[in-house]
C-alpha cells in the first residue's frame, strides 16, 4: 500500500499562489501514476491534475494554465503549482497514487487506490 502525506496548504489572498507537496512512500517496482483531487464543501471529489512515470500531465479545464503538477521521483514528492488562485478553487486537496496506463493518466478518481488525507487551501477575496 502507497503511504501519501500532503502539505503545503493554508489560506491566502485571492489572486495569489500556492505549492502544495506530496511525500510518496511505501510503493514497489515503477513509480506509480499521480495526481491531485479537492472536495469543496457540498461539492464532489474533482480530479484536478495528474502525472505519470513518463512526465505525461493532464488538467482539469478550471485549473488548465493555472496549475501545474510536477514530481521529484529521486525525492519521492510531488507538486501541485497553484497561481492565480480564486475563491472558488478553496477546498481539501488530496493526493492520489495508482496503477499506471499506456494510454496516459487520467483525473477519474477510480483510477487510483491510495489517497492522502488532505490538505486544506483557502483562497479568500
Amino acid at each position: 500500500q502507497v503511504h501519501l502525506v500532503e502539505s503545503g496548504g493554508g489560506s491566502v489572498q485571492a489572486g495569489g499562489s500556492m505549492t502544495l507537496s506530496c511525500g510518496v512512500s511505501g510503493y514497489s517496482g515503477h513509480w506509480p501514476s499521480m495526481a491531485w483531487f479537492r472536495r469543496a464543501p457540498r461539492k464532489g471529489r474533482e480530479g484536478v491534475a495528474a502525472i505519470d512515470r513518463a512526465g505525461r500531465t493532464t488538467y482539469a479545464d478550471s485549473v488548465k494554465g493555472r496549475f501545474a503538477i510536477s514530481q521529484d521521483i529521486a525525492k519521492n514528492t510531488v507538486y501541485l503549482r497553484m497561481n492565480s488562485l480564486d475563491p472558488e478553487d478553496s477546498a481539501m486537496y488530496y493526493c492520489a497514487a495508482g496503477p499506471y496506463y499506456s494510454a496516459g493518466p487520467r483525473l477519474g478518481d477510480n483510477w487510483y487506490d491510495s489517497w492522502g488525507q488532505g490538505t486544506q487551501v483557502t483562497a479568500s477575496s
